[in-house]
């Protein structure tokens, strides 16, 4: 690039910016000089045009879009109810949708309660801080980092061979004969669900964690003066002061969850049954080339999230007017 080029690109950066700046100038010059309800409604439209415009184009449009999607078929023709009627009779799409059930369930369960559990066990413990960094490291690895990781705590030799994989060698120190952990069904779910486990539980530790050291000190004390013993101290004292916690952690699990896609594309690509509805829908949609399934699916996954999200922001509504 020669230097004339750079003096015209120079040019036109300057440019850009006094024309910006003259711009937003004229529009403070005249907002000041508008009458006061004038001025606040254009001032509302400065700071929250952008925003809108962006949301309008980036999440309300394409929401709509999938929304028609899902009434066609293959070719955009309007199909009607087909492609629900597919996701909740065909077998393969409805061991999708009880896989997902199955994830929701147990993740947000196990992962709240491990984490919860931990996070009471090492309160002002020494060395706290080194148990909650060992536990929350696998939340700094990516899904798909995760997912290889335990892919290789799962791979599979025959028995004439030395096993490498953690799983199996453990399996065969006990006696037994190693297992296609990744494909032998439905244990293959179960082996999926410890990853999002291992993975979740460090978050609601650090959570709940936080949360525990808020609770006063005081009702323990009066808890423990009238005879209760740490368990009674646990669900009666604990447990109600660290609610909203254990709500906000459970939700933020569960949707989290509904939307996993990561681990299982990574370890089973959804074969041998452990499919997923947002792995399934990316699947119908970019794989078998069928996108008003794949759109279903999508408006599916969103309804069961909503009802979730419902339910947080009504219960952070009720503590905040309790406060």
């Amino acid at each position: 690039m020669t230097s004339l080029d750079l003096m015209g690109k120079a040019l036109q950066f300057a440019t850009g910016i006094v024309a910006f700046v003259a711009v937003f100038g004229l529009i403070l010059f005249f907002l000041d000089r508008s009458a006061k309800g004038r001025k606040d409604f254009i001032q509302l439209a400065l700071f929250l045009g952008p925003a809108m415009l962006l949301l309008a184009i980036g999440l309300i449009y394409p929401a709509v879009r999938t929304s028609f999607m899902a009434f066609t078929g293959r070719t955009g023709e309007f199909v009607g109810m087909d492609n629900f009627v597919w996701m909740f009779t065909q077998p393969l799409a409805l061991i999708t949708l009880w896989n997902t059930v199955l994830w929701v369930l147990l993740v947000p369960a196990i992962s709240t309660a491990v984490g919860l559990v931990y996070a009471v066990l090492i309160d002002k413990s020494r060395g706290e801080k080194y148990f909650k960094m060992l536990v929350f490291m696998p939340m700094a690895i990516s899904f798909v980092g995760a997912s290889i990781i335990w892919r290789f705590m799962y791979a599979y030799r025959s028995p004439a061979q030395e096993q490498y994989g953690l799983v199996n060698q453990i399996i065969v120190w006990l006696g037994g004969v190693p297992q296609q952990i990744l494909q032998n069904s439905p244990w293959n779910t179960f082996a999926l669900i410890v990853v999002m486990i291992w993975i979740q539980t460090g978050f609601a530790m650090v959570v709940m964690s936080a949360a525990i050291k808020g609770v006063p000190a005081e009702q323990h004390e009066a808890a423990e003066l009238d005879g209760a013993s740490p368990v009674q101290r646990f669900f009666n004292v604990t447990i109600p002061g660290i609610k909203g916690s254990i709500v906000v952690v459970v939700t933020t699990i569960t949707i989290a969850t509904l939307k996993v896609f990561d681990i299982v594309r990574t370890m089973t690509a959804g074969n041998f049954d452990t499919s997923v509805v947002a792995n399934e829908m990316y699947t119908q949609a970019f794989r078998a080339g069928e996108p008003g399934r794949g759109a279903a699916l999508a408006l599916i996954l969103f309804l069961m999230v909503t009802p979730i999200v419902v339910y947080n922001i009504r219960v952070l509504r009720k503590q905040r007017e309790i406060r």
